[in-house]
């Protein structure tokens, strides 16, 4: 294959040149234009990226907050339930207490009443059986004052009893105010920690929701990141076109001048070696070897329009051995060829047509497999030719 893209000596060949050059400068213009959209988006998605994770690092902020709150309106409300607890037990006790109270005030009321009740049914007969068995006046007396002070003693220690009940009763009261209290704190904290609870649901959800949507913006940047790589891979590959094309414009342009001053030869003015036609065919076929015949005429067609044009060298060999025009020439695919003698029948037959005269290509000086950017003057099978 023709490996430097140079134009042909016609004019035709330079103008599809510059217009391929053109093309290719206005499509890299569109992929620069691309690309810098594709970054203002990635600019733009980085932005909401960073809003989002300020957003996630904030609602962190808030849910650890939340989080330490619970721990600390749990830890009240086992402290709030121990007190209770304790009160409870307090409570208890002095229940206990005052059944005991009651109890021994019962008991010493019994026992009160018993006597009032032993003196009531003596009556007079009870003071005159202590008259008849005092034995003296200060016996009496001092019976008397037994009596009396046994009496007091009743009431005195009825009264303490009830004074002690009393006092149980109330403190019993105000130990199930203090229970009420502490109770009334504990579903206060209760409360707190439901509201807590709540609120850390609300994060948690906000949290999932930041995430998700964090998630969605790094698989965006990607896919943009991605986009923008691949359009500088585009704009890469379409500014190598571009140089190649400024280049092969370059050398047409010199070609053109070339031609401008030469003048092509006739085929019956070139002299053919003895190794031509079997060089030539084995080019063929490392060029062409599975086209269709009229592709493998194309190829030697190229190669005699080269010799007789002027701009060339103006042999056979010296056309297929010049420097980086030919690729199995310069890979050594050519020599192996040569060496095995490769070339088919066909490509003998297109090698004989060519040097005959025959092209199925006007005057074409070169031929490549199709670009986009070049409008060939002919296509064959795998090839243009222009």
């Amino acid at each position: 294959m023709v490996s430097v893209m140079a134009g042909s000596l016609q004019v035709y060949a330079t103008q599809e040149t510059q217009q391929a050059l053109d093309k290719a400068r206005q499509e890299a213009n569109e992929t620069r234009q691309a690309i810098g959209e594709n970054k203002d988006a990635l600019d733009a998605l980085n932005d909401t990226k960073s809003d989002l994770s300020e957003q996630w690092s904030n609602l962190n902020s808030q849910l650890s907050g939340i989080t330490s709150n619970l721990a600390e309106l749990s830890a009240k409300i086992n402290d709030k339930q121990g007190e209770i607890s304790a009160k409870q037990e307090e409570i208890s006790q002095t229940e206990k207490e005052l059944e005991e109270a009651v109890q021994t005030q019962e008991e010493q009321y019994a026992a009160m009443k018993k006597r009032i009740q032993f003196l009531y049914e003596r009556g007079n007969r009870f003071y005159l059986e202590i008259l008849l068995h005092s034995g003296s006046y200060g016996d009496l007396l001092n019976k008397s004052s037994y009596i009396k002070q046994l009496n007091d003693y009743d009431t005195k220690t009825l009264e303490k009893y009830k004074e002690t009940a009393k006092e149980i009763q109330q403190h019993k009261q105000a130990l199930e105010q203090e229970q009420e209290a502490l109770e009334k704190q504990q579903d206060e904290l209760e409360d707190l920690r439901s509201e807590a609870n709540n609120k850390a649901g609300q994060v948690t959800g906000l949290l999932t929701q930041t995430a998700g949507s964090l998630n969605s913006a790094n698989a965006q940047i990607s896919s943009a990141q991605d986009a923008v790589d691949a359009l500088q891979d585009q704009l890469d590959s379409q500014n190598a076109t571009v140089s190649a094309l400024e280049k092969q414009l370059a050398e047409e342009r010199r070609l053109q001048e070339l031609s401008n001053a030469s003048v092509w030869r006739n085929l019956s003015d070139i002299s053919f070696a003895d190794q031509d036609r079997y060089l030539l065919a084995n080019l063929i076929y490392c060029e062409a070897g599975g086209e269709p015949y009229e592709g493998q005429v194309a190829v030697g067609a190229v190669v005699l329009n080269r010799v007789k044009s002027g701009a060339f060298p103006g042999t056979v060999s010296e056309v297929i051995y010049q420097r980086w025009q030919f690729e199995p020439a310069m890979t050594g695919r050519l020599a192996l060829a040569l060496s095995e003698n490769r070339a088919t029948d066909s490509c003998y037959q297109a090698a004989d047509a060519a040097m005959a005269g025959q092209t199925t290509v006007g005057d074409c000086l070169f031929f490549r497999t199709p670009i986009p950017q070049i409008e060939p003057k002919y296509r064959i099978g795998g090839h243009i030719f222009y």
